[in-house]
């Protein structure tokens, strides 16, 4: 059946619409040359990377207060500055050179916030490395750093790829919930996948026999949990996480990898209280489950299944070093020392900070629903931010 817009939704300035008619049009193409119908992984490719079209590769505003979402960062520089006490302690224990490697870096204000902070600490990395797949994401990060840092704006480098043989930190935040994913349906004892048609009423998802790789992988994901899914279990499985960590091991040599994204463990996950999935869209702020509607201008995540994350990991030759939710990590790693100045404020910058706090920590806001996975290579001393509470045990 079609999709329908929301009617809770914004509707899309004139631009925008037309826009995202653009973006559409380019997706019923690669339906009709398909075949018909694309997986909905190949849909979720072509809305958010399709060259110059997709919501990450066109010009669209994303982060902050006049985008779709707001990440960490955006919330208060804390966040960041906590980041960079635990760049610290790992470039600290490498022997001279260590690096910094970004994937992904949004606005650019994580970049600010940690190159800002290590400046103060005195531990700058030799080089700080953003690897940025959008021209427009490009020039607005390097307006941000040129801006906020222009005396540290030559250690930057943007790249098309991943680098080799690196030595230092590699930091992702909400990176891995916009890798595309499949969508499955069980249907008694079969598994199907959920693919995308064009119908009368726009996009539509259609029902096909699962690949054989993908009803592999639900197979699998059945005897962890130890029971099958029942009849019209409905989620999704990221089979673009191990090739995504296995580039991340080849690019390094020693050090610690940060990822940072909302996720639960793979009992979590696939639970019988998620029968629909994990799926979520950003518009202007507006949170829904509808991915058909607004191709081009509105965000696709999925939460992370972070024992798929772990799994990948320990097969490219990582260790898991920690997994502790966003608060607990904040909490264990730094924030007490970046609250010191409190007392010292306006009466209205302690209110402001207070919120931030309050959203980074929070059960009820990012402080649980975030999570922070360390991986590791070489012999480092963990990061502290997992020193309060490790989660590994639960992957």
């Amino acid at each position: 059946m079609p999709h329908d817009q929301p009617p809770t939704l914004p509707v899309p300035d004139a631009m925008s619409a037309a826009h995202s008619e653009r973006v559409a049009a380019f997706i019923r193409k690669q339906i009709e040359t398909s075949g018909g119908r694309v997986s909905f992984a190949e849909f979720m490719q072509h809305a958010l990377y399709a060259p110059e079209l997709g919501y990450y590769t066109a010009g669209a505003t994303k982060f902050g207060e006049a985008g779709d979402f707001i990440t960490a960062p955006e919330v208060s520089s804390v966040f960041g500055k906590v980041v960079a006490r635990q760049c610290a302690e790992v470039m600290r224990q490498l022997d001279g050179g260590a690096e910094i490697l970004e994937y992904g870096a949004g606005s650019g204000t994580l970049a600010a916030d940690v190159l800002e902070a290590l400046e103060s600490l005195d531990a700058l990395p030799s080089a700080y490395n953003i690897l940025e797949i959008s021209p427009d994401l490009r020039e607005r990060q390097e307006a941000c750093l040129r801006q906020r840092v222009p005396d540290l704006i030559e250690r930057v480098t943007w790249l098309d790829s991943p680098p080799t043989a690196m030595h230092g930190v590699v930091l992702a935040n909400e990176v891995l919930d916009a890798l595309p994913v499949e969508r499955f349906v069980r249907r008694g004892t079969g598994v199907m996948q959920q693919c995308v048609a064009q119908g009368k009423g726009g996009f539509e998802f259609v029902e096909t026999v699962a690949s054989a790789r993908l009803a592999s992988a639900v197979t699998a994901i059945e005897d962890e949990v130890g029971a099958q899914f029942p009849d019209g279990f409905v989620s999704e499985v990221c089979l673009a996480v191990p090739d995504w960590i296995a580039d991340l091991s080849a690019a390094l040599i020693e050090g610690v990898v940060l990822l940072f994204d909302y996720g639960v463990s793979r009992r979590e996950y696939y639970s019988a209280e998620r029968s629909d999935g994990w799926l979520r869209c950003h518009f202007r702020h507006h949170a829904h489950n509808n991915p058909l509607v607004l191709p081009g201008i509105q965000d696709l995540t999925t939460w992370i299944d972070f024992t798929a994350v772990a799994e990948a990991a320990v097969a490219a030759g990582f260790d898991i070093v920690g997994y502790a939710a966003q608060a607990q990590f904040l909490l264990a790693g730094g924030l007490d020392v970046e609250m010191q100045g409190f007392a010292e404020l306006s009466l209205e910058k302690q209110l402001e900070l207070s919120r931030q706090v309050k959203t980074l920590t929070l059960p009820g806001e990012m402080g649980e629903h975030f999570k922070c996975m360390a991986l590791q290579k070489g012999t480092i001393a963990p990061p502290s931010g997992f020193s309060l509470a490790d989660r590994t045990h639960t992957l």
